[in-house]
């Protein structure tokens, strides 16, 4: 009888010790998330102001700034931490780096004081961005690798936890742009 007791006590001391570290685990991915979405954040406060500048200079992009538009709107209206929100967010950088690249074809606006400001601001939030992304999704491997692995996938079915997405290029995107010389 006291041998049940004992083992009926380890196995609760398990169960809570490896709850707790899906606990621990679960925080530091909302932290890495939050890390990023404020970078995130960043960037789109400056896309607007990054496209007035450059739409005075290339009107006819009207496409591409729609384009840019969207995707800032798609990340407004998505969920926090979700695929549909990773997706718009790639749209909106894969944009802003078109906009940018448009910039090569106007030398008034490249040597424009708000336009440099901006492209200062813009590489700085996008090393930040980067540095945020790759904390986050070392926070999804840890996170996923309890979920997914003996014995935790066992405790991770019971308790609804389940794998999260990385935070990843679209395979669209992945694709090598055409620079026009």
């Amino acid at each position: 009888m006291i041998a049940l007791g004992v083992l009926l006590g380890v196995l609760v001391l398990v169960v809570a010790l490896m709850y707790n570290g899906f606990i621990s685990r679960r925080n530091r991915l909302r932290n890495g998330f939050a890390a990023m979405d404020v970078q995130l954040k960043k960037r789109w406060d400056l896309v607007p102001r990054l496209v007035e500048t450059v739409r005075g200079y290339a009107s006819h992009e009207q496409e591409l700034f729609e384009r840019v538009t969207r995707a800032r709107r798609g990340i407004e209206l998505a969920e926090s931490a979700g695929p549909e929100r990773f997706s718009h967010e790639q749209d909106l950088g894969a944009g802003v780096a078109r906009v940018m690249l448009l910039a090569e074809d106007y030398p008034e606006l490249k040597a424009g004081e708000q336009f440099l400001n901006l492209q200062r601001n813009l590489s700085e939030v996008e090393a930040q961005i980067a540095a945020a992304r790759r904390a986050f999704n070392a926070a999804v491997t840890d996170w996923n690798d309890g979920v997914e692995k003996f014995p935790g996938n066992l405790l991770a079915g019971v308790f609804g936890f389940r794998v999260h997405d990385w935070f990843e290029t679209p395979r669209a995107q992945r694709k090598v742009t055409d620079i026009q010389l």
